[in-house]
């Protein structure tokens, strides 16, 4: 579907913005974030673009509360894998089974629906909000959770905490981009699981600076493999 091809979102008086922004995650997950423009919106939903500036100011107010509704659809993706693990007494292999989930909750939305993800990062990680103000992002908050909780079990020694969240997020985000804009964009299905097991694997050692049993390796790659 391409940018300027309808999206039909009907709304009720007194709720335009939220139709526009309906309409304006759609043209997203079709076309990513080029394709979010108050013109299409308002097209999509059927009005003119003099009635829907007035509920964003411009392109950029619109683009925005699409990129949080991106975020939203992702936080889902990754709360959705995390629903999906059953219940487990150790500690540490209960806080790396939920970070591996977390990582395939994340790479599965990426691969699913590049075009919202894309929009959720438009203008790069540096358009997300300063380090003081990420907690604000669901993703994010799920994500120094569960590098908490390992901290908490003793996995994560306390000298490894540090920007620990960062390097764990910096793995799985990179190895997104090399699916999406990258070498492993042709890569088959079963190719881009061992990317993503190989890399859960890797961080799940980083953090504890020890090599994983091959009870803990087993259950991590059942994680990423499920679907």
């Amino acid at each position: 579907m391409s940018s300027s091809a309808p999206v039909r979102t009907g709304y009720h008086h007194g709720d335009l913005r939220n139709a526009l922004v309906r309409a304006a995650a759609e043209l997203a997950r079709a076309g990513g974030p080029a394709a979010v423009t108050i013109r299409a919106a308002a097209r999509a939903v059927g009005v003119t673009p003099t009635a829907a500036y007035r509920h964003f100011a411009g392109h950029e107010a619109l683009l925005a509360a699409v990129k949080e509704r991106a975020l939203e659809e992702l936080a889902r993706s990754m709360t959705a894998a995390l629903d999906s693990l059953g219940p487990l007494d150790d500690p540490v292999e209960r806080g790396l089974s939920r970070l591996a989930a977390l990582g395939r909750g994340y790479f599965t939305f990426a691969l699913a629906e590049p075009g919202l993800f894309r929009t959720a990062f438009t203008g790069g990680l540096s358009a997300l909000p300063p380090l003081p103000d990420l907690d604000a992002a669901a993703p994010f908050r799920k994500l120094v959770a569960e590098i908490d909780n390992l901290a908490e079990v003793g996995y994560l020694p306390e000298r490894r905490r540090p920007m620990a969240e960062m390097s764990a997020w910096a793995a799985v985000h990179g190895l997104v981009m090399l699916h999406l804009d990258g070498p492993l964009a042709a890569a088959p299905p079963a190719d881009r699981e061992l990317a993503l097991e190989r890399t859960m694997e890797v961080i799940g050692e980083g953090l504890g600076g020890t090599v994983l049993s091959e009870r803990l390796r087993d259950r991590i790659r059942a994680i990423v493999r499920a679907h």
